[in-house]
């Protein structure tokens, strides 16, 4: 192939090239200005990956400095590949939540594999073993064609790559709203474990030091996958397709086991995966954070195609690839250790103490940057934020009440919900047992992995309800949180820190940038209550559709800790006779809800409220009571309300339950007022859990098979068999993709 043409330095000035990928007028003026002289076409590819959004954070940087990052736990904090936090025992869990979007809309499968793929070596370039997968998936309704084709084969395309690489998928949610209808979310979440002294940093270090290039080699895709998840999706985004990478789950199994021997040896300084924007950012972050400078021989870099030009090389997102920096004198030893395992380990350059990279092509520098122009002194803009109208209208409407002639059909209609409904189907293509750690599987509260050698285990789980953060940013995203601490509780585990995932339309909106700046507003003010500091995440901005922007969605992953598994705890009923308790209360809250969704086709009003003192004193009463053996099951009131909880602690059990509900029947059944847990207790443990617990009993656990609710006069609202609720929770996802 002959060499491509370049545009000069002139033409990319005068035709203002820069622009196509994504750099403004004015960041044009300013790189200009920090080179002393016109860019050339590599320069300003490097500058316009490394100043992307995806990259850079600069429109959400003033928003994310709010978040609460320290804690007596953690021991990274955001800035690094993931966050760790101390668990005991000289041990420690690594954990971070990435976002996949833009590229699984456009080619689903490889954009959800090479997801798992780079949040997996995130973690790995941390020194900590994978030992469990997550994810969060929004998509449109599950209605249409092109729907149900993202959903299936983004599916497949984490099942795929997770259960090639042997790390077991054990949680995750899947919601669908029409919002996301063109722009899927796909947020992939990896949780590892390490000993504290095996943890490394992403940092360049040691003049003179080796740069090492480690794992697949470099071809033409991925260029620019940067930008393009920097931008919204619109019909051109099809001609896109080639800045999807395709991964290759088999090759990153060798690279992490690789990667996890080098991590002993003395001999490797720095590590770092080659994430968006691969080589580039890689090289610029590991040398800004160390305060050095990088030099780069490009003809040493392992290639895949011929004849690639620097920019290609620097741009590309090809898979599998890490950069490392070795002791000098020491290379051979990596050489020979990664080719154990049938990898390349290629020199390609050394640490500097100039503050620049330096890249050398074909003998010739071909570019010569500041390091921290492109790192840490990128471009931060405060946005100008607006609150929408639609937020204005919803807060001044009277309060939504459905109308519901029938509670029983209700429940069955709601159970069939595909938000609410089983997701067995998809659960069931992953492996969730390999490695048999897995102790309770997907399909509770949160997922719990015991710690072998140990009697500790980790909860894990991802929430968000998008649904309550349009309606009300700053309460959505407070309940985002609470929730989050509400299933890891519920599975007998103290919520130790939060990564998130800030799913956003553009933040050139001013309404959307209000959304983004309300809703980190709540979700810290949450962590902070609930003592769950922010590790390290991703923001997603940009998820649009020809001018249409998603459901704000900060995807919240949490990590628990168990300290004794005899504590953990599941979200079905175990034996007749356990009495059952509500914790908290119940007011007629609709707005936002599953009921009002179904009812109308769309949400509008105030959202649910919420109280964060309540919420951790609630919390902490039921942590206590699980510890004290005094909790047989417990399970967090979500989507659809009570009715919708008390099912799902009765499927697949063969028991039944008799509840009654006083007050007003319908906020009792289907309400999703927040802060509330059902809860099973034997009879002979009622005072003791009483006293640690404020909690209402409202029924008994009965052998019936039945669940029967009846209101304060003793008339019966709903009777269902369990079996028929089971039929329609389990039938209805399934059905819909025949």
């Amino acid at each position: 192939m002959s060499q491509i043409l370049e545009p000069s330095p002139e033409m990319i000035k005068n035709d203002k090239i820069y622009k196509q990928m994504g750099v403004s007028d004015e960041e044009f003026a300013l790189i200009e200005k920090i080179l002393g002289r016109l860019p050339n076409y590599t320069e300003i590819g490097i500058f316009s990956v490394m100043w992307s959004e995806h990259c850079s954070y600069k429109n959400s940087k003033p928003v994310l400095k709010k978040f609460p990052t320290k804690g007596e736990r953690v021991l990274q904090g955001p800035g690094e590949g993931a966050g760790i936090v101390d668990i005991g025992d000289n041990q420690a869990v690594v954990f971070k939540i990435e976002s996949h979007n833009h590229p699984s809309a456009i080619e689903p499968y490889q954009g959800a594999a090479t997801g798992v793929g780079g949040i997996i070596r995130d973690v790995f370039s941390m020194g900590a073993r994978p030992i469990a997968l997550l994810n969060s998936l929004r998509f449109g309704e599950l209605t249409s064609p092109r729907v149900k084709y993202l959903f299936e084969e983004v599916v497949a395309g984490i099942a795929g790559y997770g259960n090639c690489i042997g790390i077991p998928t054990v949680g995750g949610e899947v919601q669908f709203d029409a919002s996301y209808e063109g722009n899927p979310l796909v947020n992939a979440m990896c949780v590892g474990l390490i000993n504290h002294e095996d943890i490394k940093k992403g940092q360049a270090t040691g003049v003179g030091n080796t740069v090492m290039y480690v794992g697949a080699k470099t071809g033409r895709d991925g260029i620019h996958g940067a930008t393009f998840a920097s931008e919204e999706l619109s019909e051109a985004s099809e001609e896109k397709r080639p800045a999807v990478q395709v991964g290759d789950p088999f090759m990153e199994k060798l690279l992490l086991e690789a990667c996890l021997e080098v991590i002993k040896s003395d001999a490797l300084v720095g590590i770092q995966d080659m994430g968006a924007a691969g080589l580039t950012s890689s090289s610029a972050e590991m040398a800004s954070k160390a305060g050095s400078g990088i030099e780069m021989n490009l003809d040493l870099v392992p290639q895949r195609e011929a004849g690639m030009t620097p920019y290609e090389m620097m741009l590309s997102e090809s898979q599998e690839r890490m950069l490392l920096v070795i002791k000098k004198g020491r290379e051979q030893e990596i050489i020979d250790l990664f080719k154990k395992y049938d990898l390349e380990a290629a020199p390609i350059g050394k640490v500097t103490d100039d503050k620049m990279l330096r890249l050398i092509h074909k003998g010739e520098i071909v570019a010569e940057i500041p390091v921290d122009a492109l790192a840490e002194d990128a471009p931060v803009y405060y946005k100008p934020s607006k609150e929408p109208e639609y937020y204005r209208q919803f807060q001044s409407m009277p309060p939504y009440v459905p109308k519901v002639d029938d509670y029983k059909e209700t429940l069955l209609a709601l159970l069939k919900q595909p938000t609410i409904a089983s997701k067995e189907w998809v659960y069931d293509q992953y492996d969730y047992m390999v490695r048999t750690n897995t102790v309770v599987a997907p399909g509770s509260d949160a997922a719990v992995l015991r710690i072998r050698g140990t009697k500790k285990a980790l909860a894990m789980t991802t929430d968000c309800n998008s649904r309550y953060l349009y309606l009300d940013p700053e309460v959505g995203g407070k309940i985002a949180v609470s929730e989050a601490a509400r299933n890891i509780v519920c599975s007998g585990a103290v919520p130790l820190a939060i990564t998130d995932c800030l799913n956003f339309g553009s933040p050139e909106k001013p309404e959307i940038f209000w959304q983004l700046e309300k809703a980190v507003d709540g979700m810290s003010e949450a962590c902070l209550a609930l003592n769950t500091p922010v590790i390290g995440g991703n923001v997603s901005l940009y998820n649009e559709t020809n001018g249409t922007a998603i459901y704000p969605t900060p995807v919240v992953g949490m990590v628990g800790l168990i300290e004794d598994t005899d504590h953990i705890t599941t979200q079905s009923f175990k034996e007749a006779g356990s009495i059952v308790y509500l914790l908290g209360e119940t007011k007629p809250e609709f707005s936002g809800s599953e009921l009002q969704k179904m009812l109308e086709g769309k949400i509008f009003g105030k959202a649910p409220e919420i109280d964060l003192e309540e919420e951790k004193q609630r919390l902490d009463q039921l942590l206590a009571a699980i510890r004290e053996g005094l909790v047989q099951s417990a399970h967090d009131v979500a989507e659809g309300g009570l009715a919708v909880a008390l099912s799902e602690c009765l499927i697949g059990t063969g028991l039944g339950a008799e509840i009654t509900i006083n007050g007003d029947a319908l906020a009792g059944l289907f309400s999703e007022s927040q802060s509330r847990i059902v809860v099973s207790v034997k009879p002979e443990n009622k005072e003791a859990f009483e006293k640690i617990v404020q909690a209402e009993a409202i029924g008994t656990v009965t052998n019936s098979g039945i669940l029967k609710i009846v209101n304060g006069n003793g008339e019966t609202l709903i009777q269902a068999s369990v079996e028929e609720l089971e039929q329609a929770w389990k039938g209805a996802i399934p059905c819909l993709l025949k």
